[in-house]
């Protein structure tokens, strides 16, 4: 069977960014099951009584139904390095349960995470969407593994701007961030181009 997940931000009993995941949780379920009927998140999921304060991680596994519901206290993993690893057949276009093909790519990991391209382009990290800095404004790679919803999110607002980007492109910017659904722009620490492995 085919799983999912989704990933949600809570705070102050609030889910964050929920049209955009209502949005891929629609899309997935329609493109991979066939069902067309529209649902919410925000209707679906029960918030404990006794959620605690802080930034929740609410992980919601589905396939044409949802499997479960958990909530954890969302801990940051600081990123300081990166290393480059180019694969050309990895497909993760879904937010898919499993993370085998990209686990594989970490095997040789010297770095925190790994930085993927694919055929010749700049994708995404093992587990974010990545932004670049130039100076002037934040650019990040046209074509991600998987467009993420705080990518989105930041696209829609213009503060972040879309681009191809080859590896060799890195030494046009200052520094990266990483962004995904627990990760804003503003709270991502900044990972100098100089720490990126390989390039």
């Amino acid at each position: 069977m085919c799983l999912l997940i989704e990933t949600i931000r809570i705070e102050d009993r609030k889910l964050q960014n929920a049209a955009f995941h209502n949005e891929r949780f629609n899309r997935s379920r329609k493109e991979l099951f066939g069902i067309q009927q529209k649902s919410s998140l925000e209707d679906l999921i029960d918030l404990p009584v006794n959620l605690p304060s802080g930034k929740i991680k609410c992980r919601v596994v589905y396939s044409r139904k949802i499997q479960s519901i958990t909530f954890s206290l969302y801990i940051f993993r600081k990123l300081k390095t990166l290393q480059l690893v180019e694969n050309d057949s990895i497909d993760y276009a879904f937010k898919f349960h499993d993370r085998q093909q990209l686990e594989k790519l970490k095997q040789n990991m010297t770095a925190d995470d790994i930085l993927i391209i694919k055929n010749g382009y700049i994708t995404d990290t093992s587990y974010a969407n990545i932004v670049f800095w130039d100076g002037i404004k934040w650019i990040t790679p046209i074509s991600p593994l998987l467009s993420g919803t705080m990518r989105s999110k930041l696209l829609q607002e213009d503060k972040i701007q879309c681009a191809e980007l080859k590896k060799s492109d890195l030494r046009l910017f200052k520094s990266a961030r990483i962004i995904n659904a627990m990760i804003g722009l503003e709270e991502s620490p900044s990972i100098f181009i100089k720490n990126i492995l390989g390039h």
